[in-house]
């Protein structure tokens, strides 16, 4: 008998999130959906996103900055989801990582039948609205929210495994050889934006980080390299002159960058999520973040946090503790 004729993949509209870390700890989710017979086409608000995400194979569409060109883009991939799957618009069509009322309210003028978390009352605006999970870390808050969309029992894998193509690999060995940079190397990722999302909102971004940077420079034997993100280029030049500035890339050549390091120090932060991603030896270094709800996601990760004496203080690590860290993890490569 001739073998059989395996099935299309259902078309799925799916609503990432708006930053790079919460991006990048949703992949796992999407693979699931993947792995279970659907197509993702993604929407993201991040221009960067595209980048980020060529190595993954899934279309990519950045989102129009007002409402009603939000709603016409989503229309749009409605009609192109109808045209592969005439049964689209008969089932849950649509999923959503975002969490806000206005990703669903999208959802809902686009005519679109979508499920997510039920949060800031936008279950009415849902096909179906799955309870909130309030516990454990954020890559297994979403992908148990596909697990529910799945109607299917799995556990999230231990690495992310975020895929880079080769042409983003070989942007970034011809950006370090610009540079004089052909062996191993070290990348500081000392930026953070936005506040820890504990009562007083304190800041994300380690005080000790510059002395580290010294520190590593003259002790670690490594070229060190940050690559900073739009109006962080004079903060970085006065901050940590002993590190080689990279300019020029995209968010996914970054990825290589960060994949080539012998060694990543980042806070809490994009940048370092996105190293623990592609499989990168990491330090996060964490002050008053809850790491078992956002620490990077990975076997190559180690957490360097001092536990503070009361609630809500902060209470970081000092340099000398991150330098002796990372003389264990390097010697280990």
């Amino acid at each position: 008998m001739p073998a059989a004729t395996p099935s299309p993949a259902r078309p799925l509209i799916v609503r990432i999130r708006n930053w790079v870390g919460d991006v990048v700890v949703g992949l796992p989710a999407l693979r699931l959906l993947q792995a279970q017979g659907y197509a993702p086409t993604l929407v993201a608000r991040g221009q960067w996103a595209p980048a980020l995400l060529a190595g993954e194979g899934w279309p990519v569409h950045v989102q129009p900055p007002a409402m009603a060109d939000k709603v016409r883009q989503l229309r749009a991939l409605r009609a192109q989801a109808r045209r592969l799957d005439p049964g689209f618009d008969r089932r849950e069509n649509a999923f959503l990582l975002a969490t806000s009322i206005s990703s669903a309210l999208e959802m809902r003028l686009a005519g679109l039948r979508a499920v997510g978390y039920a949060k800031e009352g936008r279950t009415p605006l849902m096909a179906r609205g799955v309870p909130m999970v309030h516990h454990g870390h954020e890559l297994t808050r979403y992908f148990a929210l596909a697990c529910r969309f799945l109607g299917v029992e799995a556990a999230p894998p231990p690495a992310i495994g975020l895929r880079v193509p080769p042409a983003q690999t070989a942007q970034a060995r011809a950006l370090l050889a610009a540079r004089g940079l052909d062996g191993p190397y070290l990348v500081i990722c000392p930026f953070a934006g936005g506040r820890v999302a504990i009562p007083g909102k304190p800041t994300k971004t380690w005080p000790d980080f510059a002395r580290f940077t010294a520190l590593a420079a003259a002790g670690l034997g490594l070229p060190l390299m940050v690559y900073p993100g739009p109006g962080e280029h004079a903060l970085a030049r006065e901050l940590y002159p002993a590190a080689h500035l990279i300019e020029g890339a995209d968010l996914g050549v970054y990825a290589a960058l960060l994949q080539g390091a012998a060694l990543v120090v980042a806070n809490d932060t994009g940048p370092g999520h996105l190293a623990a991603a592609v499989g990168s030896r990491l330090i996060s270094v964490l002050g008053p973040t809850v790491a078992e709800r956002w620490a990077p996601w990975g076997p190559q990760v180690r957490v360097l946090q001092r536990r503070p004496d009361e609630p809500g203080a902060a209470a970081w690590p000092e340099a000398e503790e991150a330098l002796a860290l990372a003389r264990q993890m390097l010697a280990l490569a």
